[in-house]
């Protein structure tokens, strides 16, 4: 397939009258529109106003997507613990299976084809067969709670650990290894010494199984973890081993010098998840000081619960702004680097190799845009465009592995009228 357009190659190459030439699952080439047409004059074109790579979505809650909106204007632990816990401690599989299937259509049709999903204690293996017939690339794992939890989500710990082990060896590396597996306790406050503990032991026996959990998110969290360990968040995970290059932490909005010392030096992969953070009123992280430290940070949505849209372009916007407002400081966090957070630094993350740019021998993993809207017009710069301007549903053609799930708009395989009206009558319970 032959992909034509103004292409994003990376933040820092556009090529105006561009083509992408795919082949299988890699792209085969990346050029000038009028030699790659002449050279591949057989191949099936598609012709678009922007190619860009697939954005990645470096932590969301898939099967949260039922509570959208039902606990609005709520502080962090009482939004979870009276709310979304209850929830999803409720969510039966075929619920929980209509709720990750939402949240993969919502994440295709604006654009994102990687995420890094935390799903729930039960029926985790509902969401990783949504996964696959959707089609999107994802790193997920089943939640792990056993302490300070509502009932039914407080597991056993070795029970917990035993099941996520099982789903390792049905689902790591699965679909064409679209799907790989992170074991992923819910934080801290929820988990036991002996939980955490056995997360990295798990994950340490698997090849390219990775961990996620939150940290240092709220403050009244973090007072919760002290006082129960005598340390702060990211010191108590570097204690028990949930640091490191495989370590995936969300939010991490209250750190202090020594803790950002500690996830420098161990290369544990930041996501900021900037709409979530402000809805919250969780506090603005650190991003700048994360980046000039060399510390990987990603882009999230975090659940629609609290952030009410998976639109990976409004967290780019998002990101940079409120980066520029709390700095006082109108350059920083540019459109590049918040373009970068949210392909090659997400992919990075996630742990998949040749992901987030347009290059040859790289996944085929690309969107294609319309600017056919007044919002759109002009285009004057299109890195510009895409962080601050872009909003999901510009996007009309996501690919993934080569594979097209979205086509002129409209999800491919997959019944999406069927799947939001079901979502529709299982949410009406939590309204």
């Amino acid at each position: 397939m032959l992909l034509t357009g103004t292409v994003v190659v990376d933040s820092a190459t556009v090529i105006d009258e561009g083509a992408v030439v795919v082949d299988g699952t890699t792209i085969e080439t990346v050029g000038e529109r009028d030699e790659l047409l002449d050279r591949y004059p057989d191949h099936e074109r598609r012709d678009f106003d922007i190619v860009a790579p697939g954005l990645v979505g470096s932590h969301i809650h898939s099967v949260q997507s039922l509570g959208r909106g039902i606990a609005d204007d709520t502080e962090l632990l009482d939004w979870l613990f009276d709310h979304i816990l209850p929830m999803e401690g409720s969510m039966g599989a075929d619920e929980m299976r209509t709720a990750a299937t939402l949240g993969y259509l919502e994440l295709i049709e604006s654009g994102t084809t990687t995420c890094i999903d935390h799903l729930s204690v039960s029926h985790a293996d509902q969401a990783f067969e949504a996964a696959g017939e959707v089609g999107i690339r994802a790193l997920m794992g089943k939640v792990l709670m056993d302490q300070a939890s509502p009932e039914p989500l407080e597991e056993d710990t070795e029970e917990a650990l035993a099941e996520s082990e099982e789903l390792i060896r049905q689902y790591h590396g699965a679909f064409g290894d679209r799907v790989r597996y992170a074991v992923t306790p819910r934080f801290a406050v929820t988990c036991s010494e002996e939980c955490l503990r056995g997360a990295r032991e798990l994950a340490d026996r698997y090849d390219g199984v990775r961990i996620h959990t939150h940290a240092s998110e709220n403050l009244g969290e973090i007072e919760t973890v002290e006082t129960e360990t005598g340390m702060r968040n990211v010191h108590w995970l570097d204690e028990v081993g949930l640091t490191g290059e495989d370590v995936v932490l969300a939010h991490c909005v209250h750190t202090d010098e020594t803790e950002r010392d500690v996830l420098a030096e161990t290369g544990t992969h930041v996501t900021h998840c900037p709409s979530s953070n402000m809805k919250l009123a969780s506090g603005v992280a650190p991003v700048l000081d994360y980046l000039d430290r060399g510390i990987n940070v990603a882009l999230g949505n975090d659940g629609p619960p609290c952030n009410n849209t998976l639109d990976p372009f409004t967290e780019m916007r998002q990101a940079s702004l409120l980066q520029k407002v709390s700095q006082l400081e109108s350059t920083a966090l540019p459109a590049a680097t918040a373009f970068e957070m949210a392909t090659v630094n997400g992919a990075e993350a996630a742990g998949f190799e040749q992901l987030g740019k347009l290059k040859p021998g790289w996944k085929a993993d690309v969107i294609g845009l319309r600017t056919d809207t007044s919002r759109a017009t002009p285009v004057h710069d299109v890195l510009s465009h895409l962080v601050f301007a872009t909003h999901g549903d510009d996007v009309a053609f996501t690919m993934v592995d080569g594979e097209v799930l979205l086509d002129d708009g409209e999800v491919v395989g997959v019944d999406v009228e069927a799947v939001r009206e079901q979502a529709q009558t299982y949410a009406e319970q939590y309204s």
